[in-house]
């Protein structure tokens, strides 16, 4: 017994003495569960501190874009006053109990009606107002006088010419709107087969769809009239105004174009304009792209404004103007040509460049002005000036002479000849025959490479004016484009009757001491 005691004794001491490692280790897990939590607690903060700051960058950019669209057309908000104006006019079918009684749940299409058709310029809301109304009453005209004929039919005959009258309708109809003359019907063919589809469909089986037809043409019609009402009466935006408007800046934009890239071409590199040469590039493609390609815009606007009674009598030929704009559009193309000289890879040196700054410079400031004043005629509906190119022709004259004046550089009347360039060996042979045959020969040799290297080098400062006579050559083509805008801004003036030029409104005298040229003895009087 004494000995099974001790040996129990013993085993208790062993498991006291391991139960100090257990606790340790359990301490040491505690710990390590702490510092987890901890940095659990540490990674989620940071977590929402990042996610807080992309949220404050978001609101940020939508902010800048909102504030940004309503400063590029200070419009867009009144336009959007407009609409909420015209849905509150709306819903009263739904909230005055007299109307809602008589049209019922149908008047929710005035609802819909103002939520398609309200654009945002007058034209454009009264061409998709007609168009839908024009496409409803065809769809129900048809459809009527389809039902009627369907009538005489069994209950099995009826059901097979409903079938067959919407596969032709259908498909006829599908295929009319892929005519180019009649794409811009394209909402009211859309309209037609929706209202023609649901009245011969339904009305098959539920007689009550003509009642309930009649019923939303009216909620239709009141929402046509509110969306006119709103668009045409209260702070009106009008089609033809964005045309003209669209024109005139780029007749304006254009000008600056060819200033832009005259000053460019003739003004010296340096490091710093290198480095920002990419990103003006781009700007630059980016304005021929919206001057040149997006010209759907201005045919939409032009088929809008026809539809507008802004002047005293329709027929406004908003055409010409689409015209007018082909033309600015073969302007422009030369214009992006000389954009084209800037990029290219051999330039002319700028000591060739410096002598035609001055009458390239000169021709490009006429262009601008006559671009101007083109652009301030289309605007206020009058006339150009009859010598509105003259001082532009004087300036080509300028440039001619200029150009005539250096001919071992380029342009000149007299082109090297190959026999103007054999007659010194002609020379050299007739003294060879004075001399000895060893002496001819060197004195030959002699002669022919001080010939050759002449040759060479007129041929080497010819092919440093080209990179330059190509930009001459464009800058006088652009002039003689202006020739032909003249004449289709002219034409607008004729067919849209403007108000004729009054020479006695421009003239501008300026008189000049004699005894000093300063600015301040120079006073402008105009009648």
């Amino acid at each position: 017994m004494d000995t099974k005691q001790g040996n129990d004794n013993v085993i208790e001491d062993q498991t006291s003495k391991a139960e100090p490692p257990d606790l340790g280790l359990k301490k040491l897990l505690t710990n390590m569960k702490q510092v987890k939590n901890h940095v659990n607690k540490f990674v989620s903060s940071m977590h929402v501190e990042k996610h807080a700051k992309r949220l404050k960058e978001w609101v940020i950019v939508v902010k800048d874009e909102v504030f940004k669209a309503g400063k590029e057309d200070p419009r867009r908000m009144v336009h959007s006053v407009k609409v909420g104006l015209a849905l509150a006019f709306a819903s009263l079918l739904y909230l005055l109990d007299p109307v809602f009684n008589g049209i019922g749940k149908n008047a929710i299409w005035a609802v819909l009606t103002v939520i398609q058709l309200l654009e945002f310029t007058a034209g454009e809301t009264l061409y998709k107002g007609v168009n839908r109304g024009i496409g409803t009453l065809a769809a129900i005209s048809l459809a009527f006088l389809l039902e009627i004929i369907a009538r005489h039919f069994n209950k099995v005959g009826c059901a097979f010419f409903i079938g067959i009258s919407t596969l032709i309708i259908g498909s006829s109809t599908t295929y009319a709107r892929f005519i180019s003359s009649l794409r811009i019907y394209d909402h009211g063919v859309n309209v037609f087969l929706l209202t023609f589809n649901t009245l011969i469909a339904s009305g098959y089986h539920d007689q009550t769809v003509w009642k309930m037809m009649l019923q939303r043409i009216y909620a239709i019609g009141i929402g046509f009239i509110i969306c006119l009402i709103v668009s045409a009466f209260i702070l009106p935006h009008w089609s033809g105004e964005d045309l003209q408007n669209s024109i005139t800046k780029k007749f304006e934009v254009l000008a600056e174009l060819v200033e832009a890239h005259v000053k460019e071409y003739f003004q010296e590199k340096n490091a710093k304009e290198d480095s920002t040469k990419s990103t003006k590039d781009s700007s630059a493609e980016k304005v021929y792209q919206e001057i040149l390609e997006n010209t759907s815009a201005d045919e939409s606007l032009a088929t809008f404004a026809g539809w507008e009674p802004r002047h005293l009598k329709f027929g406004y030929p908003w055409h010409q103007y689409l015209q007018l704009e082909s033309a600015l559009h073969h302007f422009g193309h030369n214009i992006f040509a000389l954009n084209g000289c800037l990029k290219s890879q051999i330039q002319a040196p700028q000591s060739v460049r410096a002598l035609f700054r001055e009458p390239c410079e000169q021709v490009a400031k006429e262009v601008v002005n006559v671009l101007g004043k083109l652009a301030d005629a289309i605007r206020n509906h009058q006339h150009c000036s009859p010598h509105i190119s003259n001082q532009l022709h004087k300036a080509l004259q300028e440039l001619n002479a200029s150009i005539k004046s250096q001919p071992r550089l380029c342009l000149t009347s007299k082109p090297i000849q190959d026999t103007e360039v054999y007659k010194p060996m002609e020379f050299v042979r007739q003294q060879s025959k004075r001399q000895a045959v060893e002496q001819s020969k060197e004195e030959s040799v002699k002669i022919a490479n001080q010939t050759e290297s002449k040759t060479v080098m007129a041929c080497l400062e010819f092919c440093k004016a080209l990179p330059f006579a190509a930009f001459a050559s464009l800058l006088v083509e652009t002039a003689a484009r202006l020739d032909l805008l003249i004449e289709e801004v002219e034409e607008l003036g004729n067919v849209a009757q403007f108000k004729g030029f009054h020479e006695d409104t421009a003239i501008e005298i300026v008189v000049t001491s004699q005894d000093t040229y300063s600015k301040g003895n120079q006073k402008p009087l105009s009648k």
